[in-house]
């Protein structure tokens, strides 16, 4: 790393970069958790199936995968403070997009506002995870990256009630109008219903167009990743990122990873719905599982590494994410709800404890592997779309054999959890044996 030489200097310019880097983790949560809210809400003004609905998360995760190579190019060319604030001005463009999306309630622009969000995040969190993982001893990293979470999932837990209350409020009767609307009325209907995003969206791009502009001001430290460790004997120097095995496993593992928790977040209050449950009381179970979340980071920051190595974290997580996910498929009601929400406890350290273990020994390659880790966000766009596919073909063929349509959906819903348990398996498997895997084996 390199930083000023005077130890009370460096410590408090850390301190402020980690308050700076936390309150952009903030504003990750806020913008990402709000899809929770957002597929039933869109899955009704503009009448999808649950595969389509889940395409909200899609569009954002998405981006990641698009963006994640070209931002980390930006940030080598501009630097994080300029590229922060780029990331913030791309993402209060996005929400603007809301508006026209929806006076016309057009779902594909709708989809090219969450794009645009997601664009801007990429650009903020290549920036920010490598920056507060190397800020201090790689050892401790997960230890950062916990406190940057808690400020995430508490955003995510903010913005999902707002998003939920302004939304889904009165969801339920308008459900029961549609059904005995005519052509004329349901369109009337909807056409309220989707005006509801204006005011809050347009708030957030104000939000965002003034925070884009004070990050150029902010006083963040240089830090560089630490110099690669010299080639053993009989070893070949390391000349690119493919000679980096554990680098792989660590990309694999986020992707799955990320894709459990949207499913775990994103999915609750659906599932919730599905169960019979009123949007009124559901929108309350993305809460659930982001304070789960909190409550295992802040173990974390107290933990690690002090009592626990972030690796044994990092098993312990995939462990309770196998148990959990076995523990929904053998429940029913809102005891299986609460087993969803329970994941939250598995997730929390999971991203925490990957990142340093994934970057630690990359030396010169750290920023590509990083761009490479934020590709690795896309799992959210994929396997989430995933369980929805699964709802709808699972419960098509429960209706065909005579099951009723709400059983029907309830059980499909269910069942198709078991998306989860091959997720959480990759993630012990980096655990116990995939982060240790530092270069390929000679034939």
């Amino acid at each position: 790393m390199s930083q000023t030489n005077n130890p009370t200097t460096r410590s408090s310019s850390n301190t402020i970069a980690i308050v700076i880097i936390a309150s952009l983790f903030f504003i990750f949560g806020f913008v990402t958790w709000i899809n929770g809210a957002l597929i039933p809400f869109m899955k009704t003004i503009n009448e999808l199936t649950d595969a389509q609905s889940y395409l909200v998360a899609s569009a954002s995760y998405i981006s990641f995968v698009v963006m994640a190579l070209p931002a980390s190019y930006i940030l080598n060319r501009i630097g994080y403070r300029e590229g922060m604030s780029l990331g913030l001005f791309i993402m209060a463009i996005g929400a603007l997009v809301f508006i026209p999306a929806a006076n016309a309630r057009t779902y594909w622009v709708f989809l090219c506002g969450i794009f645009l969000q997601g664009t801007g995040m990429t650009i903020l969190q290549t920036a920010a995870n490598p920056y507060i993982t190397i800020l201090g001893p790689i050892e401790s990293g997960a230890k950062r990256i916990a406190i940057m979470g808690i400020a995430n999932k508490v955003a995510g837990a903010l913005g999902s009630l707002i998003f939920g209350a302004l939304l889904l409020s009165g969801i339920d009767k308008v459900k029961e109008k549609l059904a005995t609307a005519s052509a004329e009325e349901t369109t009337q209907l909807l056409d309220t219903m989707a005006d509801s995003v204006l005011m809050p969206y347009l708030t957030m791009a104000g939000v965002l167009f003034i925070l884009a502009l004070l990050i150029r001001k902010a006083p963040l430290p240089h830090v560089e990743a630490a110099p690669l460790e010299p080639s053993k004997e009989g070893e070949t120097a390391k000349k690119n990122i493919f000679q980096f095995p554990h680098l792989w496993m660590g990309v694999l593992t986020l992707f799955v990873y990320v894709g459990a928790e949207v499913i775990a977040g994103d999915t609750i209050i659906a599932y919730g719905i599905s169960l019979n449950f009123n949007a009124e009381d559901a929108k309350f179970f993305t809460t659930f599982t982001l304070m789960a979340m909190v409550a295992t980071y802040a173990l974390g920051v107290v933990l690690i590494p002090k009592y626990i190595k972030q690796v044994n974290a990092l098993k312990i997580s995939a462990a309770l994410g196998i148990i959990f996910s076995i523990l929904i498929l053998s429940t029913t009601g809102f005891t299986s709800v609460l087993f969803v929400a329970s994941l939250g406890i598995a997730n929390a350290l999971v991203w925490p404890a990957v990142w340093p273990l994934t970057l630690e020994g990359l030396g010169k390659f750290t920023k590509t592997a990083s761009a490479l880790l934020i590709m690795a966000i896309s799992g959210g766009a994929i396997i989430p779309p995933l369980y929805g596919r699964l709802v709808d073909v699972n419960k098509h063929e429960l209706i065909s054999n005579g099951v009723q349509q709400a059983d029907a959906l309830a059980t499909a819903a269910t069942a198709s959890y078991w998306i989860l348990i091959p997720c959480y398996t990759i993630i012990l498997f980096f655990a116990l044996w995939g982060h240790k895997i530092k270069s390929w084996r000679k034939r």
